[in-house]
């Protein structure tokens, strides 16, 4: 009876280091997805960033409003990619459990995206506005 028992005590161990170890993957995969979402934020920034400097660079090309036209359509790049990050990260966030790491709680990542897109936007509408 002993070896039975002992034998079952090891299966247990086993199946509790099992989970340990799928909670840990999961733990990861978040804080994964948190890098992830910071990436393609800084994807989007970037997309803004050459927006804003294709602008300053060529802003007295003619006709006038084709350097706006270009720094435009590379903001809005930025904002899809920021709007997209959001909603991939999201996504994976509702289908994990955290177990010991604090994930960024979903609601965060729509205001940061949010923010970032209203942002842009505005640059967007300052480059238009701005006479040169």
């Amino acid at each position: 009876m002993s070896d039975d028992k002992s034998s079952n005590d090891l299966a247990e161990d086993r199946t509790d280091l099992a989970e340990d170890r799928t909670n840990w993957a999961e733990d990861r995969t978040l804080m994964a997805n948190e890098r992830t979402f910071a990436g393609w934020m800084r994807t989007g920034l970037a997309a803004v960033g050459i927006g804003l400097g294709f602008n300053a660079l060529f802003g007295k090309m003619e006709p006038a409003f084709l350097p706006k036209a270009i720094a435009t359509i590379f903001i809005l790049i930025g904002i899809f990619v920021f709007f997209a990050a959001q909603r991939n990260g999201c996504a994976v966030q509702t289908r994990l459990q955290a177990h010991q790491a604090e994930p960024l709680q979903t609601m965060n990542m729509r205001l940061i995206a949010a923010f970032m897109a209203l942002g842009s936007a505005g640059l967007a509408v300052g480059i238009w506005l701005m006479k040169f």
